[in-house]
């Protein structure tokens, strides 16, 4: 007999304020090629549901794979246990206003249907792709990589909640590695991974990823025979998929209230970020226009509801350089006192829903690429990330990239290896001096943002045109 999650709630019997269930079915293929064999093909399926209470001001969880009544009444009892125990230490006393009702449903956007492309056609097109990246002999590793996942969330709760979402994700990599004696230089596909999406097999056609494969095998031939990037305070330009990951640790993980709140510092550290700071603190130049927002189509993290019932909604956390919101859940922003966003979320059903990142963008400006380098009598361009370093306090940082361009008296020049730059958080988003336009503007993601005790590894989105940074410390040598 098919299992019914609004039967099983209203079959528990519990003294609590506030019951939600919250049920997950996800299916995970995954292939992997490496110079031109297959090294792995694999399909894994998990279900469970999370059973969530509020009982005298305080929530308590507890999950349970085992889809009957009993199973779920017994979830939900040690989720009340723990609710009445964490009640003589609370910190902030919760009510139902914290979980509103949401009914609705939410389909990930598609072409074309996963399942148009055969596991024999995926894998063809994964060897082609490290024939591809083969492009001289001394290519000598090659990779092609790709996950699929479909995943379906049900969520129910005592106040009416009712929500329905189905996600199709589709994650992309393809890696070529060069060596010229001494000289190793990898390079991949916009970043490790950071081809993520949801999407349907659309994003196999294989001219498309080819051409991207062929250029991926030449530049990490022309690495091999670049000057390392010069050490200078100069004009940085950074490419969208370099972008994503200054966004991410430089902007999202301090906004989260959570972390702000001190509630991460043990495993992930906390925020330079203040709560007084909202409404007040310059973040950035007045082109720095920051938005969170889960309803762009195709981006990685997008969805109508999060994890708490709460609708998902653009909202502006950085609007000309000032900073609005935090990156909090509606229990973070009543502890808080300042405003959020819709992001409660939690990796899969065994995992409790804390204050995450979900598709974060940097809004594009008014200049086009040829316009932003003709511009440059002097700087740097680089793309996709290879290294990432920076504090606890989301402040300092240094950050490594795949590939390089010097720029001299407007115009992209020689190609350089190993380039680097770093900065501060605030004095860095100060110094950026042209936004790139909307033909400058590509997604991006990272499927493994970790986060939280136990940890829970999420998907996360980004977005964002190129942009010029003025008077920046750069500098090659290894990462």
């Amino acid at each position: 007999m098919k299992f019914d999650l609004h039967q099983a709630l209203n079959t528990l019997d519990i003294n609590a304020d506030w019951v939600g269930l919250r049920q997950v079915n996800e299916k995970t293929t995954t292939h992997a090629v490496r110079d031109g064999r297959p090294q792995s093909n694999g399909r894994d399926f998990t279900q469970g549901v999370m059973v969530e209470v509020l009982a005298e001001g305080q929530f308590g969880y507890a999950a349970t794979n085992r889809l009957d009544p009993a199973s779920l009444q017994g979830a939900a009892e040690q989720a009340y246990q723990q609710a009445i125990a964490t009640s003589k230490w609370a910190v902030h006393s919760f009510t139902p206003e914290v979980r509103p009702k949401a009914v609705g449903q939410y389909q990930s956007p598609f072409q074309q249907p996963l399942d148009l492309i055969s596991v024999a056609d995926q894998l063809d097109l994964l060897v082609k792709v490290c024939d591809t990246l083969h492009v001289s002999d001394q290519i000598v590793k090659t990779s092609a990589f790709t996950q699929t996942l479909e995943t379906e969330q049900i969520f129910v709760s005592s106040n009416g909640t009712d929500t329905h979402q189905t996600f199709r994700f589709v994650i992309t990599n393809y890696e070529a590695t060069a060596q010229d004696g001494s000289i190793i230089q990898k390079r991949t596909d916009n970043g490790p991974l950071a081809r993520c999406y949801q999407a349907g097999s659309e994003v196999f056609d294989p001219d498309q990823v080819l051409a991207r494969a062929q250029q991926v095998g030449e530049q990490a031939i022309a690495l091999l025979a670049a000057e390392d990037c010069p050490t200078a305070t100069t004009t940085l330009v950074l490419a969208p998929d370099q972008m994503m990951l200054q966004i991410h640790e430089s902007i999202g993980h301090p906004l989260e209230l959570d972390r702000i709140l001190g509630d991460e510092r043990n495993y992930a550290g906390s925020s330079f970020v203040k709560l007084s700071d909202f409404g007040h603190l310059v973040y950035g130049s007045p082109l720095m226009n920051i938005t969170f927002d889960p309803t762009v189509p195709g981006e990685f993290a997008g969805y109508a509801f999060d994890d708490a019932g709460m609708p998902a909604q653009r909202e502006y956390l950085i609007k000309e350089g000032l900073l609005l919101r935090g990156l909090g859940s509606l229990e973070s922003q009543a502890r808080a006192q300042v405003p959020g966003v819709a992001n409660f979320r939690a990796r899969s059903w065994n995992r409790a829903p804390i204050d995450r990142m979900a598709n974060l963008n940097l809004e594009p400006g008014q200049s086009s690429f040829e316009e932003m380098i003709s511009n440059i009598e002097s700087g740097v361009y680089m793309e996709a990330n290879r290294s990432w370093s920076i504090d606890d306090y989301r402040n300092k940082f240094q950050f490594g990239c795949e590939y390089a361009r010097l720029i001299e008296n407007g115009k992209l020049t020689k190609v350089l290896r190993n380039p680097n730059y770093r900065g501060i958080t605030n004095q860095f988003w100060g110094n950026l001096a042209q936004v790139g336009d909307a033909s400058t503007f590509a997604m991006y993601g990272t499927p493994y943002c970790g986060k939280g005790e136990p940890n829970q590894c999420i998907r996360v989105g980004h977005a964002s045109p190129t942009c010029v940074f003025k008077e920046i410390e750069v500098f090659g040598g290894a990462a």
